[in-house]
């Protein structure tokens, strides 16, 4: 056989390999996806979104733990976003190629990959043991160590695309350097930074671990941060784990609306990162 034949062979082989290794992964995430919503939707009613996590026997729902979720993730966000815009705004527009630039990269790479368990023990060490008890603070920063890398890696990337004439135009006419970075650069990269803070919205909502060691859970309703909260991941894996069939299927309702939820981010996050002229 010729070298031609040879190549196409192997093309042929890898490609195929690749067809079949996409179509297992597909039907294995359409069948995890049918599970849950033959399941998860037969206990979603009014109720889930109106009442307590109750307790073994009665009836009850996920409000205090929507409620919850919904606080961790905010304050995650806001604190973690200004920190990852910072730190990958330097990274495009002023480390750029420096020593500092590269350490600060592959700790943020450490960070990305690094499971959440890990996150979640760190922050119980510095935050929840000198405190002596858990609390919703100490959910929320661990959770906005997650958002970190995710927004610092998109943002560095979003930045990088924008053109470097647009920057040299603006600097011609006398615009001083963060004033280009903020009113040029990041109105020109604006979707991808909200794809990236959306994409990390959609990474923590999800997260039980690091919620486990920090926010643990309180089976009655608080918004107070100082002291544990209720939130789904960890009511979740509390109720799946329980021998009590009514938990059970509130745990199927919640995996569910976690679910839906993340869909619904992704589909922002794709939607938003299309250019108005793609759209």
């Amino acid at each position: 056989m010729t070298k031609y034949q040879v190549r196409k062979i192997i093309n042929y082989v890898n490609l195929s390999a690749s067809i079949v290794v996409t179509l297992f992964g597909l039907a294995m995430l359409a069948w995890i996806l049918t599970v849950l919503f033959g399941k998860g939707f037969h206990y979603l009613n009014w109720a889930v979104f109106s009442q307590m996590t109750p307790p073994p026997g009665e009836s009850g729902g996920l409000l205090n733990a929507i409620v919850g979720t919904l606080a961790l993730t905010f304050l995650a966000v806001l604190i973690g976003t200004p920190i990852g815009i910072m730190a990958g705004t330097y990274l495009a527009e002023f480390g750029m190629k420096s020593k500092f630039s590269s350490v600060v990269r592959f700790i943020n790479d450490v960070l990305l990959s690094a499971p959440s368990i890990v996150v979640g023990v760190f922050v119980y060490t510095l935050v929840v043991a000198p405190s002596g008890h858990f609390s919703g603070w100490a959910g929320a920063i661990a959770l906005s160590i997650l958002v970190i890398p995710v927004v610092v890696r998109t943002t560095e990337d979003m930045l990088k695309l924008v053109p470097i004439p647009m920057r040299e135009a603006a600097a011609a006419l006398g615009a001083p350097r963060y004033k280009v970075t903020i009113s040029i650069v990041y109105k020109a990269a604006l979707s991808g930074m909200i794809t990236g803070v959306l994409l990390a919205t959609a990474r923590i909502m999800g997260e039980t671990a690091p919620l486990l060691f920090t926010a643990l859970n309180n089976q009655f309703w608080s918004v107070d941060m100082n002291q544990p909260i209720a939130n789904m991941p960890v009511v979740i894996y509390q109720y799946a784990l329980s021998p009590y069939e009514d938990w059970q299927n509130l745990a199927w309702a919640g995996a569910l609306l976690i679910t839906i939820s993340v869909l619904l981010m992704n589909i922002m996050a794709r939607y938003t990162l299309k250019s108005p002229t793609s759209r």
